[in-house]
């Protein structure tokens, strides 16, 4: 038999009537930090970020409540607090968004909320993976409404574990800031990827044989835009998604790389049709 929520709330003195389930997943494009980023990293950057709603929210929060907070964590979804929650009224000066670069909550746009920790699920937090089910868009849901199956239950806090070499997708915004683990595994993995604009859909094929493989050679492209590629410097930035289509093995040397390189560069035609324009070369 699994394992609910709603019988871990009611373990715990809590009705599931009196709680809301709140689901932080940002999917706007600027650039900035993820739900996820802000409460791995930035404490007061998440509260912050949780604290304030959208004035046309407020009939989704409305008397004292519970909220079960959880943020989407890539792959999972993960419990990261149990909060006492009550209205303080409109936000009364304009505020940074904790999240979004270069933007600002302006004064009286947004609600903003009282949140006090609750010690009662503490020991669950960062370990508790929840399914959320149906109704992905509706990120605030009533408890008794949904129970929510719990899909894992970890023995400590973790980061989630690296997808693999084949099912990682990111985009150049967030090289940065992944978890240590999948940076150090990036790190120690040479090959080919592709690089794909996410605004005109075309694709630039690359390889990374660096001493910080992937990782190293995406970090450049991140801090420069272009990472030297002719084609790249001839057009406005963008935050393209990064994907490695092939990885090499520990013997292939620097030409052997440069193979592969061409051997995808030939197979999805970037030359043609993509953003290759630079003779091959060292990288």
């Amino acid at each position: 038999m699994s394992i609910q929520l709603n019988g871990i709330l009611r373990e715990n003195g809590l009705d599931p009537k009196d709680v809301r389930l709140v689901r932080h997943k940002d999917q706007r494009s600027s650039p900035g930090r993820s739900p996820y980023e802000l409460w791995r990293d930035d404490p007061k950057g998440f509260h912050d970020y949780q604290s304030s709603q959208r004035v046309s929210n407020r009939k989704k929060f409305s008397a004292p409540f519970w909220a079960v907070f959880v943020v989407d964590a890539f792959d999972d979804t993960v419990f990261v607090g149990l909060f006492a929650a009550s209205y303080c009224g409109l936000l009364e000066e304009d505020r940074p968004k904790p999240h979004v670069i270069g933007e600002i909550d302006a004064a009286g746009s947004c609600d903003i909320y009282d949140l006090e920790l609750d010690n009662r699920l503490e020991k669950l937090i960062g370990r508790l993976v929840i399914k959320w089910g149906p109704g992905e868009r509706a990120w605030v849901q009533y408890a008794d409404r949904q129970d929510k199956a719990i899909i894992e239950l970890r023995a400590r806090e973790s980061e989630p574990p690296f997808p693999g070499y084949i099912n990682f997708i990111e985009p150049l915004s967030r090289i940065g800031k992944l978890p240590a683990g999948w940076i150090e595994v990036l790190r120690s993995a040479r090959g080919v990827y592709i690089l794909t604009c996410p605004r005109t859909k075309e694709q630039y094929i690359g390889s990374a044989d660096g001493v910080d493989g992937f990782w190293g050679r995406w970090l450049q492209y991140f801090k420069t835009g272009h990472g030297g590629n002719e084609g790249l410097k001839s057009r406005d930035p963008s935050d393209y998604q990064v994907a490695i289509l092939e990885v090499a093995g520990t013997a292939a040397d620097h030409d052997a790389i440069l193979s592969m390189e061409g051997r995808w560069q030939r197979k999805l035609q970037s030359k043609e049709m993509g953003l290759n324009r630079n003779v091959a070369k060292s990288k």
